[in-house]
């Protein structure tokens, strides 16, 4: 069973998504309220996902996310909030969110959204994808000397690099296009070196901020 953490400083909240989870067949193993509580969750906790609310007392969301890009921590983090400030998506993004949804999703696409993370993609709610492109847009970062333009990509490439920012896990992508579930690891593999990614987050956002994708 698919393990997550919750990180919410609303008890009834994270009562509700326990409660849908586990409907789900999603097994809530931890909650916290706020940043620092989540660290100590998180280190105490296998989990395959962290469901990270970001407006928190004291520590909030993007703090947690910085401290846990610092330690190098692997667990996927699952942005659910109730804003879309296209500002605060970028933060949570740039800081290693690997999915930012907003709380009117239904317990289906929540459920869809953390399999996606634990299966090692990426998701953004479909509702803010527009803010953010003209925020990326309008705050461009510089390209790193060295990287390959993104022209380089090949069609192929730009397909599944749509498809693994619409949030389809691997073994989706390789039955919606046809190819050995292997075969699309490679080309994932290829896109992260030709535009020297991190993490597949990470090579979206630069697809974004070039205008492949929109």
């Amino acid at each position: 069973m698919t393990r997550v953490i919750v990180v919410d400083d609303q008890a009834l909240v994270r009562e509700g998504i326990r409660t849908l989870l586990q409907v789900a067949g999603v097994d809530v193993v931890a909650e916290a309220a706020d940043g620092k509580a989540a660290l100590t969750a998180i280190a105490g906790h296998p989990a395959d996902v962290v469901l990270m609310d970001l407006r928190m007392p004291r520590h909030d969301g993007i703090w947690a996310l910085e401290q846990l890009k610092a330690q190098g921590a692997q667990v996927p983090v699952l942005v659910l909030t109730t804003f879309d400030d296209d500002e605060l998506v970028l933060q949570a993004l740039r800081a290693g969110a690997r999915g930012y949804l907003l709380k009117d999703v239904t317990v289906e696409q929540l459920a869809r959204a953390v399999r996606t993370l634990e299966s090692g993609g990426t998701l953004i709610s479909p509702s803010i994808t527009e803010g953010l492109l003209r925020a990326i847009r309008s705050d461009p970062v510089p390209a790193q000397e060295g990287l390959a333009p993104i022209r380089a990509l090949t069609d192929r490439e730009i397909d599944v690099l749509r498809m693994l920012a619409e949030g389809y896990t691997t073994r989706e992508i390789a039955e919606l296009l046809h190819l050995a579930e292997g075969t699309v690891k490679n080309h994932i593999s290829m896109i992260l070196q030709k535009l020297g990614a991190r993490d597949r987050t990470s090579a979206v956002l630069r697809a974004l901020r070039e205008g492949v994708l929109g």
